[in-house]
């Protein structure tokens, strides 16, 4: 007799749990009111320390650095196993309750921007950064930043989900996903071997948005799979990582909003430069 599962003709929630299973539900929408905190800066930005997350917190970091003042803001956390994306305040900002959502206060209106790739678009499009004005030049960073947003989700929520949070191990997921992240991660080691960056010579908003995921998997910060993965193969995109990796702006944006970790990684709440100088002192 088989064992495989036969779905049933109408499906009903039979969650078995696993890691982060309570953020996962079948209604959208808010399960409490709670009102959102906010600080002084003109952007007010609510995420967790995830790739998804650092993304964001990279880019304010990198304009910060660039000479842009005004792209000071506050990082509230959003402790998402806790459900804080599911409270009406965020629920107002994204509807689609995932992190990072963003309030951009700088106008005479406030301005909600959600989806991490469409918030450093529309950051580099406010400040004239990290993105090319050149179309055709555009045309190219753009199709990487799309790329990124399309495939990391069979990365997080595929092979990471099946190897490193799933109750139980099967080989069929992990295989078809090991796959899928191995043709990606070939993808950029091509790419990366015709060009410095993503799309050319310059360092822009798909270099951030795809360091985040790939670059902290072949760094072997992401599921303690880069063995599994044999990531070492991969020599223009190990050398792409490294590189990003040694930005100050990087090392600054990638431990705000984190809980987990060494002392020197972890930056809760960001409400100012200090607040992140402070944790990096601890640095041995």
């Amino acid at each position: 007799m088989s064992s495989s599962y036969v779905p049933p003709k109408v499906w009903t929630n039979t969650d078995t749990g696993g890691e982060w299973s309570k953020i996962n539900r079948p209604v959208s929408g808010a399960t409490h009111d709670k009102t959102l905190p906010e600080g002084e800066h003109p952007f007010q930005l609510y995420s967790l320390g995830t790739p998804n997350g650092q993304k964001v917190t990279i880019m304010f970091e990198e304009l910060l650095a660039a000479g842009v003042k005004e792209a000071d803001y506050d990082a509230h956390i959003i402790r998402i196993g806790d459900g804080d994306q599911f409270s009406s305040g965020f629920v107002s900002v994204n509807p689609n309750s995932k992190i990072p959502a963003l309030v951009d206060k700088s106008g005479d209106e406030p301005v909600n921007v959600f989806e991490s790739g469409n918030i450093l678009l529309y950051l580099a499009e406010k400040f004239g950064k990290f993105v090319p004005t050149e179309p055709a030049k555009r045309a190219q960073v753009l199709n990487w930043l799309f790329w990124l947003q399309g495939s990391a989700p069979y990365l997080g929520g595929g092979f990471g989900h099946f190897y490193a949070y799933a109750p139980e191990k099967f080989e069929y997921p992990i295989n078809r996903f090991t796959m899928e992240a191995k043709r990606q991660l070939d993808v950029l080691d091509k790419e990366l071997g015709r060009n410095q960056y993503l799309g050319g010579d310059e360092y822009t908003i798909a270099d951030m948005a795809t360091w985040t995921w790939y670059g902290g998997l072949v760094l072997g910060r992401l599921y303690d799979a880069a063995e599994f993965l044999q990531v070492d193969e991969y020599k223009n995109l190990q050398r792409w990582a490294k590189d990003i990796d040694a930005r100050e702006a990087v090392q600054r944006g990638r431990i705000v909003n984190r809980s987990w970790g060494e002392d020197y990684e972890q930056v809760v709440e960001r409400h100012s430069a200090a607040d992140i100088d402070s944790v990096l002192a601890l640095k041995p």
